[in-house]
């Protein structure tokens, strides 16, 4: 039994675990028990010490990594979301440098009063045109932007029909704003249907929310399906593509990829992914964009984007128009991987830069991390509560800076891993595995 009692090693303990005790305990007791199980943690290095590690280098193929003991190491980087490699490039630099003399640091305000610059308009102008819709808002991150987003559009007349693995931001957006959810499961069209069906005739309006690519498996929402499923049914569709945008359809988006531009409803975007930044946008027609600039309360009482920010998105757009080579590097990396993983048994297509390798409920992720440490790799490995308790895995984005080298490197290291530490059939070289993420 892994130990619990107060003042001892929590670093085998599951998080889960720790998170039903402090429940029955007040805010001073939960709160110290936490702090006793993150100093675990990181105190404890084969076992914990994976998370917070500080990278003390720009996020590129390979970063320069301190662990908690002091040691710095470079390692080759596959948990970054920086799929372009966008940040050092030198047009997004040069961008930045200039917006910061033009602009200053910052705008000290939210956009309904003094901080909605020109700046931060022709963004959005240029992101409704790279979307195919009428107008955009911009919001200070993806998470703020599907809150705000999902919050206020519902009302308590209206259903929201969500895809059972959306991402935790679309769901906090519905529940805050108390209105009626209602899961379908992963990518099934036809139970989504049904239940379109059985609404039919009741009052209010229908929401559909799916991911684009999804964040955990990186698989991709069937969209040109689903515009027209929703337009049978008269729903709206609200398309979270924080994981496409800049990926999926030659970098244009996932809408892009199925041949529906600019036919979803309502499109939610985010920096912080491929442009590698933060804030989020979401792309709609004008009436909606202007009920959400008044509506919306992490818009309405949020600052505005600093802009730097903006003007750094803008000449990633400019990267990603300018430079098609640059996404056909990483889609080519993608298949390989791909190719790979299914060659060790694991459930891959390569339509995403995101791959996911479950690990079977019984084994501690965490020495399997502390085994990819060792190697040089920064994996990120996802426990309870980010997935359910039985869906715990490795997370693993590529980049278009990784060479077959380095893709080689990860396969190796993973058949060495998954050799070690996990039965023989459970993902390696027997049948296809494939976990889902729970909500």
């Amino acid at each position: 039994m892994p130990p619990t009692t107060p003042g001892s090693n929590y670093s085998d303990l599951p998080l889960l675990d720790v998170l039903l005790k402090g429940r029955r305990l007040g805010f001073r007791d939960r709160t110290a028990l936490f702090s006793r199980f993150l100093g675990g943690l990181l105190r404890h290095e084969p076992m914990g010490g994976m998370f917070f590690r500080r990278v003390l280098s720009p996020v590129d193929r390979e970063v320069l990594v301190q662990s908690h003991d002091g040691a710095t190491r470079p390692m080759l980087m596959f948990g970054s979301n920086s799929y372009l490699g966008l940040p050092t490039h030198p047009h997004v630099q040069a961008r930045v440098r200039e917006a910061l003399d033009r602009w200053g640091a910052g705008v000290g305000g939210p956009p309904m009063l003094n901080g909605y610059l020109a700046l931060h308009r022709a963004l959005e102008e240029r992101l409704a045109a790279f979307e195919g819709t009428e107008d955009a808002v911009l919001f200070g991150s993806g998470y703020a932007a599907n809150v705000g987003l999902m919050s206020c559009l519902p009302t308590a007349s209206d259903v929201v029909l969500y895809d059972e693995l959306s991402h935790a931001s679309f769901l906090d957006g519905f529940r805050l704003g108390g209105h009626t959810g209602v899961a379908f499961a992963h990518n099934d069209l036809g139970a989504l249907e049904a239940r379109l069906e059985a609404l039919a005739g009741r009052p209010g309006d229908r929401f559909v929310g799916v991911e684009g690519v999804y964040s955990m498996d990186g698989d991709l929402a069937p969209l040109d399906r689903l515009v027209a499923l929703c337009r049978r049914h008269g729903a709206f569709l609200v398309v979270d593509d924080a994981h496409g945008t800049g990926v999926t359809g030659g970098g244009g988006g996932t809408a892009r990829h199925f041949g529906v531009h600019g036919q979803v409803d309502v499109v939610m975007g985010t920096f912080s992914k491929a442009l590698a930044l933060s804030g989020g946008f979401v792309a709609c027609e004008k009436p909606v964009a202007d009920y959400l600039r008044l509506v919306a309360r992490s818009y309405v009482f949020s600052a505005s984007l600093p802009p730097q920010t903006v003007a750094a998105v803008e000449a990633g757009l400019d990267v990603i128009e300018r430079e098609p080579e640059r996404h056909a590097r990483l889609m080519d990396n993608a298949r390989y991987l791909a190719a790979g993983l299914r060659r060790l048994g694991f459930a891959a297509s390569g339509d995403s830069a995101i791959f996911s390798l479950p690990v079977p409920p019984p084994m501690n992720i965490r020495p399997m991390a502390f085994a990819f440490h060792e190697r040089g790799l920064f994996l990120n490995h996802v426990e309870f509560p980010a997935v359910k308790p039985s869906a715990q895995r490795f997370r693993i984005s590529v980049m278009t800076s990784h060479t077959r080298a380095d893709l080689d490197r990860l396969l190796t290291a993973v058949e060495e891993v998954w050799a070690a530490h996990v039965p023989y059939g459970d993902g390696l070289a027997g049948d296809p595995v494939e976990v889902r993420q729970g909500t």
